[in-house]
């Protein structure tokens, strides 16, 4: 039986599954629930052998905002602080181990978060109208869930620091450049050509499509390990206690009440 989650929406037909994000409202902002829901959702996928590809989407006219600033500001009598904190890499880790080929479909707004998500998928297809940034540090806290590994490896350690220090807005052709894109298609046809694209890969051997991806994982993995990264969350909780970044969060938040939300 195909799980039913609160803030995303799981399919399967035949050999292709699909998760998207069903937080339009709030262009997809990463809540608690949303990480772990897609936590979940990358555990159900791993045990489901027939299914060859995942597609990862946002339903409406963004990717992902980044992480739900309003979410995380209140308290969670589900999640501690550490907790909280340490679900982003939960997330990240468990989507980059599904056996599956993933394949992540960005429109819109692709933000902090939402980038280490894309980041976490095996191909990355992203429309002309994608919008990328990292603004963590503007928000007074470091780029955290393992996003600097996954970002050093896919597009190196100068470009990395770069994009996550300055906090400048990039775009789909930088992005392709940088490679951390495969392909830029127009708006109207991202999810036609992601889905041709994941039939394609899904009529391939299973068994060659696995062993191909471990085997670049653990490539990957030699050249910059995630797996050291639950020290990241303390770096998080850290910034919640230090007065400069406390300070720099706060007005960061005071200058976007009533304005579009471009979460971290």
């Amino acid at each position: 039986m195909i799980p039913e989650f609160e803030t995303l929406r799981v399919e399967v037909e035949a050999s292709l599954g699909r998760i998207t994000l069903e937080r339009p409202g709030k262009l997809n902002a990463l809540s608690r629930q949303t990480l772990q829901d897609l936590a979940d959702a990358a555990r159900w996928f791993a045990g489901q052998g027939s299914v060859r590809v995942v597609i990862v989407a946002g339903e409406g006219r963004s990717f992902s905002a980044g992480f739900d600033l309003d979410d995380f500001a209140n308290p969670s009598a589900e999640f501690g602080v550490r907790e909280t904190a340490d679900l982003g890499r939960i997330m990240a880790e468990t989507v980059t181990a599904m056996p599956q080929i993933t394949i992540a479909a960005i429109q819109g707004h692709c933000v902090g978060g939402g980038l280490v998500l894309a980041a976490s998928c095996d191909l990355r297809v992203a429309a002309q109208n994608a919008v990328f940034s990292i603004p963590e540090v503007d928000l007074g806290i470091p780029l955290a869930w393992g996003g600097i590994p996954r970002l050093v490896r896919e597009i190196g350690p100068a470009a990395t620091k770069e994009l996550v220090i300055t906090c400048r807005r990039f775009f789909p052709d930088e992005a392709k450049a940088l490679g951390f894109l495969n392909t830029i298609v127009p708006a109207e046809g991202l999810l036609s050509h992601v889905e041709d694209l994941a039939e394609s890969i899904a009529a391939k051997p299973g068994y060659a499509l696995r062993t191909t991806k471990q085997q670049v994982n653990a490539v990957t993995e030699e050249m910059a390990g995630t797996m050291r990264n639950a020290a990241d969350a303390d770096a998080l909780v850290f910034a919640t206690f230090d007065r400069e970044s406390r300070e720099i969060s706060a007005a960061y938040l005071a200058s976007k009440k009533g304005k579009p939300q471009n979460n971290g």
